[in-house]
């Protein structure tokens, strides 16, 4: 089984590109940076960049939707290749063709972040904020605790 899953964000904005023929096929490429979970020689913030190339209408939705910084979870599989580059040197490439790809976090969040989302949505000029600081839960209020289902 050849099964890929991977959330991260983008290096850059896709580079989109269009076959040629009658029937032209967009193909966005974009690189994601994928944290580690476990880093090595003390490194602070370890990443894997994995290049992706999606297809089709995956392809269209990458164009109009993601930007850098944009963190996405991405599903396919991978596909390894081989060419000769100008100079006679055989390169190997590995990629993830994409299947699937969705936001991984909200707009608002990405705007807290600086998660490089720019499109069309302006925010109500006021909203209500979350009784805790960056997490979006309330809080349980206090003297409740016999009352919940559950411990």
């Amino acid at each position: 089984m050849n099964k890929v899953i991977l959330m991260g964000r983008l290096t850059r904005d896709p580079e989109v590109r269009y076959s040629q023929g009658e029937s032209a096929t967009a193909i966005a490429r974009y690189t994601l940076a994928v944290d580690r979970r476990f880093n090595r020689n003390n490194d602070e913030n370890s990443a894997d960049f994995i290049g992706c190339v999606a297809f089709g209408r995956s392809a269209e939705f990458a164009e109009k939707y993601l930007r850098k910084g944009t963190k996405v979870v991405v599903t396919g599989r991978i596909q390894t290749g081989s060419y000769t580059n100008k100079d006679g040197v055989k390169v190997y490439t590995t990629d993830v063709v994409v299947e699937d790809q969705e936001f991984a976090e909200s707009k608002n969040a990405a705007a807290n972040n600086d998660g490089g989302y720019s499109g069309g949505y302006s925010a109500p000029v006021s909203r209500p904020e979350p009784s805790a600081p960056g997490d979006g839960f309330m809080n349980i209020p206090d003297g409740i605790d016999e009352e919940l289902p559950f411990n």
